[in-house]
């Protein structure tokens, strides 16, 4: 099977690729099946909408509606936890560690986790060339069958700058000079998830505006459909695990209620 990657871009709405100078996103875009119209989860904030990717369940099964983790009432295996119960191995690159609630302490073999933060705790503006950095030196070396590459700071400049504002576009140019270094170097038979947990509006997002919950959301690799537009199948971020599942030959739980994506298909 092919190796599997998740790239987040935190914070990063469709309608913004068309106005930045994103000459990587788009091209990964036209070389991919797509929608610029998929859907977050309320509370459209990261960690309930990373806890949707990862166990496919929406807020109201997982239980966690703030960045802060209590543990699920009710629980649940992850992607991550899947993965390794058919002995697959796995890989986080993030700037954030409350990531560590997105798996069982002995299920992921790998955490490049830092915290490059400024007096005010927000992430650092250049952190995410250091996501880029350590996922170079480190992938080639574990050859993970599936890795998590977080980049936060479009996030960050959402909040500084105002979603949509210069400061904001300048920052998914920044990124987008991540993933032209990143890309090249993954194996040529991946398969590549790149999108959003959640948009934004003036300085903050978490509400249910359109302009909160639409993200993108596009996929690249062996046997899917290149520069398709995804029109048959809504795509939210419960579909992210069962899709990813499917090209790791992981089982999908019996309790995550998104769905693999078919349409992407060739």
């Amino acid at each position: 099977m092919s190796s599997v990657f998740l790239i987040l871009i935190d914070g990063l709405r469709p309608d913004a690729l068309e106005l930045a100078n994103a000459p990587t996103l788009k091209a990964f875009r036209a070389r991919s099946s797509y929608t610029m119209a998929a859907s977050s989860i309320m509370p459209s904030m990261t960690l309930p909408c990373h806890m949707s990717m990862f166990y496919s369940v929406p807020a109201a099964r997982h239980g966690i509606t703030t960045n802060t983790f209590t543990p699920l009432a009710r629980p649940l295996p992850s992607l991550v936890d899947q993965a390794r119960s058919v002995n697959k191995r796995s890989a986080f690159f993030t700037t954030w560690d409350g990531f560590s609630a997105l798996y069982k302490p002995d299920n992921l073999d790998f955490h490049f986790s830092f915290h490059y933060a400024d007096e005010t705790g927000a992430f650092r503006l250049e952190s995410d060339e250091l996501v880029t950095d350590a996922a170079l030196s480190y992938l080639p070396k574990i050859n993970p069958d599936f890795s998590f590459i977080y980049y936060g700071t479009t996030d960050s400049a959402g909040h500084q700058f105002g979603w949509m504002q210069a400061g904001y576009l300048k920052q998914i140019e920044y990124v987008d000079r991540q993933l032209a270094r990143l890309l090249p170097q993954l194996p040529t038979d991946a398969v590549v998830l790149i999108q959003a947990d959640h948009g934004g509006h003036d300085h903050t997002h978490g509400t249910n505006l359109p302009e909160d919950m639409t993200i993108p959301w596009m996929i690249a690799g062996p046997g899917i459909k290149q520069g398709h537009e995804i029109t048959s199948t809504p795509v939210s971020l419960l579909n992210t695990a069962p899709t990813l599942a499917h090209f790791m030959d992981v089982p999908v739980h019996g309790q995550w209620q998104g769905q693999f994506v078919q349409e992407i298909l060739e």
